[in-house]
């Protein structure tokens, strides 16, 4: 479906043939909503909502408005809009800080929060030569081939490849330069304390993005009135949805 958020035109992908509670599913930077394609296929009676985050997959990409507050504001206006009841945020990379930004308000219905591999409420570190690298080359199919070489243990199949290589390509200018130079760089952990439902965490253990070691110490200590759960899967990089959908799937599926 198409709708209009914040004066944004939203791309948003709905998938309703359980009964179950809701799944708000946040993709990480450079990806969309295809990026869960095969984590919906799995999750059974889960009912799932996929929004393009703004400046992503097929969603508008205004030429400000980029703030982790502006995405949060976007969906919460899409919760509202969907008439969300009970639902749980899924948030993965740039999605899940997104996701702890918008926990930490407290909307109505919200009943769990999943950070696949999130970007910190903290500053999230990365070495200016490869911000730089990552602003000077976007637009490049090899680049973004590298990228995703770089970030994923386990290869992904073509299918898979191909999408993650495309959703990279679409992304505006506008979206990719606002999240490398100031939405990954906010710092949002005073807000931490106001989250008050269930955290799980999941990462790859060989994630060269998002480390074990980062997750336990720029995400769980900000956390810990919510004591969240961290799981860490072996033999899995950065893109977990892409890598072991199922894996995530049937994770999902027993939370909910």
């Amino acid at each position: 479906m198409r709708c209009e958020l914040n004066g944004v035109s939203y791309k948003v992908e709905v998938h309703a043939r359980g009964t179950g509670d809701h799944l708000l599913l946040l993709h990480y930077f450079g990806g969309s909503s295809q990026s869960w394609r095969e984590v919906i296929e799995g999750v059974g009676t889960a009912r799932c909502v996929a929004p393009d985050l703004r400046g992503f997959g097929e969603s508008g990409a205004p030429p400000i408005g980029y703030s982790v507050d502006d995405y949060a504001d976007d969906l919460e206006a899409l919760i509202r809009l969907l008439a969300l009841e009970r639902f749980t945020v899924v948030g993965h990379s740039m999605g899940g800080k997104i996701a702890l930004a918008l926990a930490a308000r407290r909307p109505a219905g919200l009943r769990a929060l999943v950070l696949v591999a999130p970007s910190p409420p903290t500053p999230e570190p990365m070495e200016e030569e490869e911000r730089e690298q990552l602003l000077q080359t976007h637009g490049q199919r090899q680049a973004a081939l590298d990228t995703i070489r770089k970030i994923t243990f386990r290869p992904l199949p073509q299918p898979q490849l191909e999408r993650a290589i495309s959703d990279t390509l679409r992304s505006s200018p506008a979206g990719w330069r606002a999240w490398l130079e100031h939405g990954s760089l906010e710092d949002i952990s005073d807000r931490m304390a106001q989250i008050d439902v269930p955290v799980s965490i999941i990462a790859g253990e060989h994630d060269p993005v998002i480390s074990r070691a980062l997750i336990e110490q720029e995400v769980v200590p900000y956390l810990s009135g919510t004591a969240p759960r961290v799981d860490i899967l072996p033999k899995l990089g950065h893109l977990v949805p892409l890598e072991a959908p199922q894996v995530l799937a049937s994770k999902l599926a027993v939370m909910l």
